[in-house]
């Protein structure tokens, strides 16, 4: 769900299921063979060209000048740097001498040919050497003569926390004992900041929730000579436990967990430390709730993105939100004293988020003011705010489009870059564009007018801007801009797709269908079989992601592959993802859809577009209509199964959410609402639960899990399968002992097995026995 595969399995079939119609498997093959199981894996290559622009997020800026970017072609991978006073691009470094230098510098074979696959950044030291991070290791290595050494470091104490460096690079601040600490990290002294940490008091610790690891939740100061963070309290917030799979007494997973309507749930104390002293200072304010103004966690983007600090180093701007999510309060605190100011409060009938994917307030005390981003007019727009007196002192953008994210903010010119979406007419709505748009006056200018879904990375200096544009059918362009005026300075790279059809690769195509209201268009997408022939009828497979943080369109720019979409649609299928109701990148009204009524899943809207679809396209059999989906999508497929009985016949729910009050508190509670117990022991989250619903169930269903799930824990599942069970219904069941949410390594096995599920219950075919499928390196 929050958002963001191991070698064996245990696998528990149960029953035979009910069977389809013999009418159902008309014109389906007898047998799906392994050849076309091998055509299927065929589809989820990976090898476009160049990798740079799958995403211009990949860019890194080495300085205001230059920028690194991986080349892929049928010779491998090259680390090209690009000179953005000229456009020119050349190799960094030959690949070879260097994969060789790695490899003898870590003691581990690099491949030079997929160097990409080692180097997990990159960056240039002060003295010109580039420096490469290894698996957590920096490595420095000259280009002339390649040789790398590892990159002074200073180790702690087994247990430690990763560090989180401070700006100017001399400390890095850790947690060790529930206490924060920091180190030199050119002596590795270290100093003690926090001493009254204790076990589930502790400072700056990430454990709430899905989310719990050792990294310090934090924000440094311009400075480097203070921090803000908090005393995490959860002394009172309820356990989590799980248990592993192994030979002798299990290892049990345990951590503090808050669930859906919990009295007593995860707390922050905000406090700010001074590290020369390490004085503490205490905000003089109750505690608040571990809450952000977009995600699940206190921390959205791995820092701490709703506390920002002034350049002078006195003040921070942070932003509380209540435990259901409908109000924010903007508040300002002096470090020194620890005194708050309330400046300014926004309130949201279902909820309130402060950006599409980001959070995209900025505190700009030099000409005190604040920047928000807030969906009040419907739509997604920015508002400058007067500091003193808490009043919009201008609306910045405005209309019936949004700001997506806010990518960069420039005080001295007053000039805000950010993302849109669906400002320009007769583009596609969810195609994401570059905008520039002035404080004071003006209306937003656009800097890539291409009808395409474009992402960007911005230079420091905010002169040059690295965009990659594609759709769906079209590879991208990477090109170098003006970030002033959006001009094209040079072509960078374009992608050769020839290698991807030649191995029998094709786009899927665009579809719009209405919404449930009969009105409002959806957009998707819908994958069919290379070798598709229109005189065949084809079961039709909905892949599912209901939202709300997210659709189940994987992305509306250029892919090798969309999961594993294409490659189902080999094996006989029509696949459709459709982004239904209640998902982002709309309006507000769009959004909130079905608002605290989580168990509409967009199933409505899922339904209706496939019915429009097969009235269109007579090669689509919605007599045989299959779902599956993880997570949320794994929750959406139990709902369709269950109280769509006669519409959907196979579903395959992957690590379903399936009844939120045994999930985290902070997802649930956003979307569904707060728990409420009427006096008859009935609640609003009764209905959302799938288990609720599993006596009308008909079809085949196989449900999947991980037992040692920390983000939807297995309980979800095993709910759904006591149900059934004493609801006396045949269903499958696959349950990976020790895999996480992701599946990691049992991943092929999962794919292989849903394959199979829809091949042999929605197709009415033979499948291969055994396959074993091998990913694509």
């Amino acid at each position: 769900m929050g958002l963001k595969l191991d070698r064996s399995a245990f696998a528990l079939a149960i029953g035979a299921g009910l069977a389809l119609s013999s009418g159902a498997f008309a014109q389906s093959p007898a047998k799906v063979t392994a050849a076309d199981y091998d055509r299927a894996v065929k589809m989820l290559s990976q090898n476009t060209n160049p990798l740079i622009d799958h995403d211009a997020k990949g860019v890194t800026w080495l300085d205001d000048t230059s920028f690194v970017w991986f080349d892929n072609d049928a010779n491998g991978v090259r680390v090209m740097r690009t000179d953005a006073t000229t456009g020119k691009s050349v190799a960094a470094f030959d690949v070879a001498r260097m994969a060789k230098a790695l490899s003898t510098a870590t003691g581990k074979p690099v491949d030079a040919k997929r160097i990409d696959k080692s180097l997990y950044g990159v960056g240039l030291n002060a003295d010109g050497r580039y420096d490469f991070s290894v698996k957590g290791t920096h490595y420095l290595c000259e280009v002339a003569k390649p040789k790398c050494v590892a990159k002074p470091t200073t180790k702690g104490k087994a247990g430690d926390g990763p560090g989180n460096v401070s700006p100017d690079g001399k400390r890095e601040a850790f947690i060790r004992d529930w206490n924060l600490w920091v180190r030199d990290v050119a002596t590795g002294k270290e100093t003690q900041l926090t001493t009254d940490g204790v076990e589930n008091f502790g400072y700056a610790t990430n454990n709430a929730g899905w989310v719990h690891d050792d990294s310090a939740i934090l924000v440094w100061s311009p400075d480097s000579s203070k921090i803000a963070t908090f005393q995490q309290d959860q002394r009172k917030t309820s356990t989590m436990a799980l248990v592993g799979t192994n030979v002798g007494a299990p290892k049990i997973e345990t951590w503090k967990y808050p669930f859906v309507g919990d009295k007593d749930v995860t707390m922050i104390e905000r406090v700010v430390i001074d590290v020369p002293t390490q004085k503490v200072v205490r905000l003089k304010m109750p505690q608040d709730q571990h809450r952000s103004t977009q995600c699940d966690d206190v921390s959205c983007f791995g820092g701490w993105e709703d506390v920002q600090w002034a350049k002078d180093g006195k003040s921070i701007a942070f932003v509380s939100t209540s435990r259901d999510h409908t109000k924010t309060s903007v508040r300002t605190a002096d470090v020194a004293t620890g005194a708050v100011r309330d400046v300014f409060d926004e309130s949201a009938k279902n909820w309130f988020e402060s950006g599409i994917n980001a959070i995209n307030w900025r505190y700009l005390p030099e000409s005190n003011e604040l920047l928000w981003w807030s969906q009040r007019s419907n739509w997604g727009h920015l508002y400058l705010y007067d500091l003193n007196t808490g009043k919009v002192k201008r609306q910045v953008t405005e209309g019936d489009w949004n700001v997506a994210e806010v990518v960069r903010l420039d005080p001295a010119s007053r000039t805000v870059w950010f993302t849109g979406v669906n400002r320009e007419a007769g583009h596609h709505p969810y195609h994401q564009h570059l905008y520039k748009v002035n404080l004071d006056d003006g209306a937003p200018v656009l800097l890539s007018p291409e009808d395409a879904q474009h992402t960007f990375k911005l230079s420091s200096d905010g002169k040059y801007v690295v965009d990659s544009y594609s759709t769906t059918a079209v590879p991208p362009v990477t090109v170098l801009r003006d970030a002033n005026d959006g001009k094209v300075l040079a072509e960078v790279a374009k992608a050769d797709i020839t290698r991807l059809k030649a191995a029998g690769w094709v786009a899927p195509e665009a579809i719009v269908v209405k919404a449930r209201d009969g009105k409002t268009d959806l957009y998707g997408q819908m994958f069919k079989p290379s070798n598709f022939d229109p005189n065949k009828k084809y079961p039709i497979v909905n892949y599912v992601y209901p939202g709300p943080q997210v659709g189940s369109v994987r992305t509306y720019g250029f892919a090798a592959s969309h999961g594993d979409n294409q490659a189902l649609a080999e094996l006989g299928f029509v696949v459709v993802a459709i982004d239904g109701m209640g998902t982002p990148y709309r309006s507000k009204a769009f959004h909130d859809a079905y608002a605290k009524n989580i168990g509409d899943n967009t199933l409505p809207d899922q339904i209706t577009g496939m019915k429009q679809l097969a009235s269109r396209y007579p090669w689509i059999d919605l007599s045989r209509v299959g779902i599956w989906g993880h997570s949320g999508g794994g929750n959406a497929t139990g709902t369709a199964m269950f109280r769509y009985p006669e519409f959907f016949k196979v579903g395959i729910a992957e690590s379903g959410n399936h009844d939120n009050r045994n999930y985290e508190d902070d997802w649930a509670e956003k979307w569904q609402g707060l728990l409420v117990t009427g006096k008859d022991g009935k609640s609003n989250y009764d209905d959302q639960a799938n288990q609720n619903h599993a006596a009308k169930f008909k079809g085949k269903l196989l449900l999947m899990h991980g037992l040692m799930d920390d983000n939807v824990p297995p309980q979800s599942t095993l709910l759904v399968v006591d149900a059934l069970i004493k609801a006396n219904k045949d269903f499958d069941l696959l349950l990976l002992p020790n895999a996480r949410h992701g599946y990691g390594e049992y991943s092929p096995y999962v794919m292989r097995k849903r394959w199979d599920y829809f091949v042999e219950n929605l197709l009415g075919a033979e499948h291969p026995d055994a396959y074993e499928v091998k990913l694509p390196k």
